[in-house]
């Protein structure tokens, strides 16, 4: 099978994975929130340690600890992510489904902001034009929900910068969230020690099954990061950039036929604006890339008209 094709089908699986996040949630109740959070941080250590393990692959360990950089800015990560994590857990486990998937309906407009506010991008027109149907599809919803959507915008902009501090680092996935993971252990295994010291843990109180589900929040967690890096490093930029819609459309779909959330007519109009806004983005995302491929190879072909007329001068 072509690398690019295994590529698609791991980003696609990967994506399907986060997607219906919104129906596995729910099964590790009557854990709460914070309960279900701490879990995945410790189960996460203990998976990618157990991969990294079997591959034999922690020479990197002892060099990272002496690079300050990158350890601060994983540490920073790791805050981003619990925030991002914890949210999207109450966001589902309370019956907000649907705006849980606007946040990440809206993330790639938000990544285009922090272009302009922290690298000093200059934006298209037309990405201009998408970012302001983004800010006009958020105040339609502002005004359906009778409040800012507070759970949409704090994914968004928890993944957005978590996905900024981590191009920065420019540390591999598997590696990232071991250190990640090793940051969020101490204080995720001291609450659920905490928990059950009081008698209020969950943990082994519902039966084998519910713990194994606990235990497997590890494993929903690193497995498809791992298919994500591995199309991440096989197919082209703005294929991931159009399969990353899978997520939201799937959690949108859960939230809407599965959990059956109220949608009014005033939500849909807000996301209407927002789809509309992402189909101008990745047009205008789409028609660049097409550009940029045009422009260089006409460059080579040019180079390639050139370089015999140098040879005989």
């Amino acid at each position: 099978m072509p690398e690019e094709r295994r590529g698609i089908l791991y980003g696609v699986a990967a994506y399907a994975l986060w997607g219906l996040f919104p129906l596995y949630w729910p099964l590790l109740q009557p854990a709460g929130s914070l309960e279900i959070l701490a879990h995945r941080m410790a189960w996460s250590l203990v998976i990618v340690a157990g991969i990294l393990t079997v591959r034999r692959h922690w020479a990197w360990f002892g060099p990272m600890l002496r690079e300050p950089r990158k350890l601060g800015l994983l540490v920073l990560a790791a805050l981003l992510i619990t925030i991002n994590w914890g949210t999207y857990i109450y966001a589902v486990n309370s019956g907000h489904v649907v705006e849980g998937a606007l946040g990440y309906f809206i993330n790639p407009l938000v990544n285009v902001l922090f272009g302009v506010v922290l690298l000093r991008e200059r934006l298209r027109r037309t990405q201009w034009a998408a970012v302001g149907l983004g800010t006009l599809a958020v105040l339609v919803l502002t005004l359906d929900y009778g409040r800012l959507p507070w759970i949409a915008l704090v994914l968004a902009t928890t993944f957005g910068t978590y996905g900024l501090v981590k191009k920065t680092a420019k540390v591999g996935a598997a590696e990232s969230l071991t250190i990640e993971s090793l940051v969020l252990a101490v204080p995720a295994l001291g609450y659920l020690f905490l928990l059950h010291g009081q008698g209020v843990g969950t943990f082994g109180s519902f039966g084998w099954q519910h713990a194994l589900l606990l235990v497997s929040s590890g494993l929903v967690t690193v497995i498809p990061l791992l298919m994500f890096t591995a199309a991440a490093i096989r197919v082209p930029l703005s294929v991931v950039g159009l399969l990353q819609y899978i997520a939201p459309v799937l959690q949108f779909m859960c939230g809407v036929l599965i959990v059956k959330e109220t949608m009014p007519t005033s939500r849909w109009a807000g996301f209407a604006i927002v789809w509309l806004a992402l189909a101008v983005f990745t047009w205008d995302a789409l028609s660049h890339a097409r550009r940029n491929r045009i422009a260089a190879a006409r460059s080579r072909d040019e180079a390639a008209v050139l370089q015999p007329e140098r040879a005989t001068t």
